[in-house]
């Protein structure tokens, strides 16, 4: 990918490197509690709601050809039950580990052209841009990852009844009366049957109105 677009130190996920000084096996240890970002997780899945404090443990390890990010990320994320559409919340840990390259310099140290030949090459790198570098898509790719896609308020959620609706799990006796739609049939022809013995008793022929049997 192209370098990123002038990055604002200010911003709670850039982060500086300069402390590392480009030598291969220096190390920095980061924390940092920020509050998380918009649209962060499975959209109408689950996910970590706009604000929700997150804290970022971070390993900077300076290698040759730029930095080494390794951390975790801790926040709680809210979600729903696919089984029983019940409101869920659950503690997030996701794991990342993403590698910030150092930008081709020529001898002035300004950054060179990017080689058109290496163009699909570049499109899944990531760049430091005067030594800072821009956490944001790795942790939404890492949070991602460690989402469940089919979220459930318990591992043996019952969910909800077919016909009714009803929570299963607040009765676990629900159930409905169901009826064998083969016999369905023969009970329309018992009810035929009892009609006819009733006309029967009642002194009627079938067939016969009032006025022929006047």
């Amino acid at each position: 990918m192209a370098l990123n677009a002038r990055l604002d130190h200010r911003n709670p996920l850039v982060f500086d490197t300069h402390e590392l000084g480009r030598r291969p096996g220096a190390l920095q240890r980061l924390t940092r509690t920020i509050d998380a970002p918009k649209d962060l997780g499975i959209q109408g899945v689950i996910g970590v709601p706009e604000g929700t404090p997150m804290e970022l443990a971070l390993r900077l390890e300076s290698v040759m050809d730029g930095v080494l990010v390794t951390g975790t990320a801790r926040a709680s994320a809210k979600g729903e039950c696919v089984r029983c559409l019940e409101p869920l919340e659950q503690v997030l840990a996701a794991d990342f580990q993403e590698m910030f390259s150092y930008p081709d310099a020529d001898d002035r140290g300004r950054p060179k052209a990017e080689p058109v030949d290496d163009a699909e090459d570049d499109e899944d790198t990531l760049f430091l841009e005067d030594g800072l570098f821009d956490l944001e898509p790795v942790l939404r790719d890492a949070v991602v990852l460690a989402l469940p896609m089919q979220p459930v308020c318990q591992d043996d959620c019952p969910g909800l009844c077919s016909e009714c609706g009803a929570r299963l799990a607040d009765d676990p006796e629900h159930h409905h009366d169901a009826v064998d739609i083969r016999w369905a049939a023969l009970q329309g022809l018992a009810g035929s049957l009892e009609d006819g013995e009733k006309d029967e008793l009642s002194g009627a022929e079938p067939g016969v109105d009032e006025k022929q049997e006047k």
